[in-house]
């Protein structure tokens, strides 16, 4: 687990300078790829769902973007595009294509169903933690 959770750390924050990220915002996206794969990790070892292990992981680094866009003053997207990146179920589209390539139109149709389920939950974590309210201090009332 400790070599993946390394190896999705170095993807997310290669992917971060493909995406032309500030240099000083590179480890902390690399350090939300780490924390999200890991929570995929641990949580498809306990149910065996890849799909409830990609909104685990998905929610966490959607929490994860939210608190270090608050302490690093920079926006959310930042670190949940860069984020996201090692649960984004592209060996799954990879298998998909594949299929239908092969003609294998069953082995197509379940590889493609659960490739959207797992693009379903991890949109559905986004949009869930995104709808959080945001907390500032600034707004307090004296």
């Amino acid at each position: 687990m400790i070599i993946q959770a390394f190896s999705a750390f170095f993807a997310t924050f290669f992917f971060s300078i493909i995406f032309n990220i500030s240099k000083k915002e590179l480890i902390y996206c690399g350090l939300g790829g780490a924390i999200g794969w890991s929570i995929y990790l641990y949580v498809l070892h306990k149910t065996q769902s890849p799909v409830m292990a990609s909104f685990c992981g998905a929610f966490i680094v959607g929490i994860f973007s939210r608190i270090m866009s608050k302490i690093r003053k920079v926006p959310v997207t930042i670190f949940l595009v860069s984020g996201i990146i090692p649960l984004v179920p592209g060996a799954g589209m990879y298998r998909t294509m594949f299929a239908i390539v092969d003609n294998d139109l069953s082995k197509a149709a379940t590889h493609g169903i659960l490739t959207l389920q797992i693009a379903g939950v991890i949109a559905m974590a986004m949009v869930m933690v995104s709808s959080f309210p945001h907390h500032s201090h600034s707004n307090v009332n004296k």
